[in-house]
């Protein structure tokens, strides 16, 4: 992944001129926001509509602007770095469909961008920004689901030299586990009490399956959030909800010490067979990773944040 992120922005340094023209005087400008036609006036079709053309402007042919480390197509980095945000926030508002939709537009536009002026940053600058935004672990706005059209049209573009199309590929295979509105994939775990158990043995109106580590500080500080919190044990007491952490590392005895440390209504395990962290089920690639399940195991969240599984819940349980 880094060593992407590092071509792109390489990528991003060899701007230049056509030719044997003069380079245009430098010219910085605000982003180029796209404006929604006044005769839409629903907000969720406007945001659709908003998605789809996000980039139209700021891609559009015509005038040369400002190329280099610090300024893309014209925009300062700061602010394209704040658009790309901004596109990862709406495509989070709408449907799915139609945020996957959007991002396969946004690639279209950006490559054709660089294909008509191979001069400019404007592909490489904003497709690291988008990967990072969309699919580092780290990202508050990281969403697999919408990165997956992306970083399976960068695997196959000519843009990219040929050595680094395997690990777009790679990228895009991890995207494509376990995806949202999918059965999650099914797993044997072993319990506090040895005994062996399967993910779908679990029965409960909803499943929030974590992926952890006892010596994890953001794992302690995950039990410690949804044990505080007040629908997840008033969930856990209804039967309603089964909240299980499985320990996927190979230092089993490290788990058996700590078991004890995990809230009590939950339950745990570790998977005796490795399958997890070896990414032939799950592609866990930061601890703790949240999967929220309905009661058939359908994904109703995948390696979502804290806030969005307790918001999730809050919102079905008060409907029901």
């Amino acid at each position: 992944m880094k060593g992407r992120i590092i071509f792109l922005c390489l990528l991003a340094l060899s701007c230049g001129t056509r030719g044997n023209k003069a380079p245009q005087a430098p010219a910085v400008r605000d982003f180029p926001m796209a404006e929604v036609p006044s005769m839409i006036t629903e907000p969720s079709e406007r945001a659709v509509w908003l998605s789809q053309h996000f980039w139209d402007r700021f891609t559009e042919p015509g005038r040369r602007y400002a190329c280099d480390s610090l300024t893309v197509n014209g925009v300062p980095m700061e602010s394209l770095e704040s658009q790309v945000g901004l596109f990862a926030s709406l495509l989070q508002q709408i449907p799915l469909p139609e945020g996957e939709k959007a991002m396969g537009i946004a690639f279209r536009r950006l490559e054709a961008f660089q294909e008509a002026q191979p001069g400019g940053n404007v592909f490489s600058q904003t497709s690291a920004l988008l990967s990072r935004y969309f699919f580092d672990p780290n990202s508050p706005v990281r969403s697999e689901d919408l990165y997956l059209p992306f970083v399976t049209l960068l695997a196959a573009s000519p843009l990219v030299p040929e050595d680094l199309k395997p690990g777009y590929a790679w990228d895009a295979k991890t995207c494509a586990m376990n995806r949202t509105g999918t059965p999650a994939a099914d797993f044997t775990f072993v319990d506090t009490a040895g005994r062996r158990r399967t993910l779908y043995s679990l029965k409960a109106e909803w499943t929030l399956l974590i992926f952890g580590n006892p010596d994890c500080h953001a794992c302690t500080e995950l039990q410690e959030q949804m044990d505080a919190s007040p629908v997840i044990p008033a969930l856990i007491a209804e039967g309603r909800l089964q909240v299980v952490d499985i320990y996927i590392d190979e230092d089993i005895d490290l788990w058996k010490s700590r078991r004890d440390s995990y809230p009590a209504a939950w339950l745990n395990g570790y998977d005796p067979t490795f399958s997890i962290r070896g990414d032939r089920l799950y592609a866990v690639r930061a601890l703790p990773s949240l999967y929220l399940l309905d009661a058939h195991k359908t994904i109703l969240l995948k390696d979502a944040l804290p806030d969005q599984v307790l918001g999730y819940l809050t919102l079905a349980s008060d409907s029901l």
